[in-house]
C-alpha cells in the first residue's frame, strides 16, 4: 500500500475508495449518477512543518471534503493529494 511518492511538508496522499454502487434499500445507482467518493486510504505522509506534527499515518481511513485535494494518477491508479487540514475525520 505504500507508494514511492513522499509528498512535502504537511500534504498526504490518499488512494479513494471505489463510489457506492447501490442505495441501502438495493438500488442500484447508474454510473452517471454516483457521486465522488469522500472516503480513502492513507497512502503516503509527508513530514509535517515545523512546530507541527502529523495526525494521520499510512492505512489510516479518511473522510475529506468533496472538492479537497488535486487528483492524479500514478502507475495507472487514481490518487489525491492534499494538506492534512483538508482531512475531517480518521475512522
Amino acid at each position: 500500500m505504500s507508494l514511492k511518492i513522499k509528498p512535502i511538508s504537511d500534504r498526504v496522499v490518499i488512494e479513494p475508495m471505489a463510489a457506492e454502487t447501490t442505495t441501502a434499500s438495493g438500488i442500484i445507482i447508474p454510473d452517471t449518477a454516483k457521486e465522488k467518493p469522500q472516503k480513502g486510504i492513507v497512502v503516503a505522509v509527508g513530514n509535517g512543518k515545523k512546530d507541527y506534527t502529523m495526525t494521520v499515518k499510512n492505512g489510516d481511513v479518511v473522510l475529506y471534503g468533496k472538492y479537497s485535494g488535486t487528483e492524479f494518477k500514478y502507475e495507472g491508479k487514481d490518487y489525491l493529494i492534499m494538506r492534512e487540514d483538508e482531512i475531517y475525520a480518521i475512522l
